[in-house]
């Protein structure tokens, strides 16, 4: 990359994340009577609903500790990030069982739980970068403890045990999260949560006989020939794919990168839309007809992921065709979710980029995926790309 697009790209997501994504949220959405955040706005921040996914409380306290952590200790920052998290205590969990609730009333009132414990693994990287920024071992372990929960969950059956599954996303996010922790609580069991994440993936759903990385397969690994079994979700691949190069280019391990990279470039010949551009949120293994209706439908967040996958990728291996692919997603992305007029992202697109909602936010879109793609680009940017004096 030379050093007038590495140049541009660095204002892009740097100047993106400080001047644009995050006034918008801080500006629209913070709850100054209840604390957290309302997430359901409109495209000019205009609140739609004010109940509160307890997911998206912790991605924001996250973000805002994260940056308070690495680029500025801004005391606004820590203070939302705060009354966020205090949000979270109050409110976030069951009393009955310990576990935390998913979707909440704007006063905190439980409305309902999911079977899965991302409410935990979200929670615990916000409760690790403010006992990073605080000092306060008490968050530590609290951080330590909701991982836990999280790691050792075993979720109500959804089916019967007919056709038992597994699917990417724990493994997947398991990684991620003692990857935060590692580096904001110095989390003790980290690398062997990371290394039976990696395991797993490569184990169950990394199919080289095909290519291809299976998001839901059978007890054992095994390709399921229905809907389940043949979807793809490339963007989930291709963010798994980013967290193994992470891990590889931490450890120096060559192995890892390669892994990763093998992912990413199954992921992107499956999931790149050759007709319209952008990636798409379904596709069948074979092919095949889709059953879910919303499939050929673009959203924000893996051309979020997509985005730091191909520059992480390019950094780290310095193949010329990462860059090319990079260049690719972003100019699509910008082009078509960027909202000039009132800042951040739309998060829902039909295939061919027209505008399919104005929705900014809801319980499953929030500030998250989109910021961080622009903290972590930025980073790699000023890292991992030698600068021309």
């Amino acid at each position: 990359m030379n050093e007038a697009r590495r140049r541009e790209l660095l204002a892009i997501y740097r100047d993106g994340l400080l001047h644009n994504t995050l006034p918008f949220w801080l500006s629209h959405a913070v709850d100054q009577k209840h604390g957290g955040i309302i997430t359901a706005v409109d495209r000019d921040g205009t609140i739609v609903d004010t109940d509160k996914g307890v997911w998206q409380q912790g991605r924001f306290a996250w973000l805002l500790g994260e940056l308070f952590n690495q680029v500025e200790p801004r005391g606004e920052w820590l203070e939302i990030a705060q009354k966020t998290v205090a949000f979270l205590n109050q409110h976030g969990f069951d009393p009955t069982d310990g576990r935390m609730w998913f979707h909440l009333t704007r006063e905190g009132r439980p409305i309902r739980k999911r079977r899965y414990a991302f409410s935990e693994a979200f929670a615990a990287i916000a409760y690790g970068e403010l006992a990073q920024a605080t000092g306060n071992d008490q968050l530590a372990a609290q951080a330590r403890q909701l991982f836990l929960r999280f790691v050792q969950h075993k979720p109500e059956p959804k089916f019967t045990d007919v056709r038992p599954t597994r699917e990417i996303g724990v493994p997947m996010i398991t990684i991620n999260i003692a990857q935060q922790l590692r580096d904001s609580i110095q989390l003790p069991e980290a690398n062997a949560w990371i290394d039976r994440g990696i395991e797993a993936i490569r184990r169950y759903h990394v199919h080289d006989d095909i290519a291809c990385i299976l998001e839901t397969v059978g007890a054992d690994g095994q390709r399921l020939d229905h809907f389940d079994g043949r979807t793809l979700n490339p963007g989930h691949a291709i963010e798994g794919a980013w967290f193994i190069i992470r891990e590889g280019q931490y450890r120096n391990d060559a192995e890892l990168i390669q892994l990763g990279c093998r992912m990413l470039d199954w992921m992107w010949q499956r999931g790149w839309d050759q007709q319209h551009g952008g990636i798409l949120y379904f596709i069948d293994v074979d092919g095949r007809p889709i059953q879910e209706y919303w499939h050929d439908m673009k959203f924000w967040w893996p051309q979020n992921e997509t985005i730091i996958a191909t520059l992480l990728a390019h950094a780290v291996t310095g193949d010329p065709k990462y860059e090319a692919w990079h260049r690719e997603i972003h100019d699509w992305a910008y082009r078509h979710f960027a909202d000039a007029e009132h800042g951040e992202w739309f998060g829902y697109l039909h295939r061919d980029g027209s505008l399919s909602s104005t929705l900014k936010g809801n319980l499953w879109k929030g500030p998250f995926h989109l910021p961080r793609m622009q903290l972590t680009c930025w980073q790699i940017l000023e890292s991992l790309f030698p600068t021309e004096e």
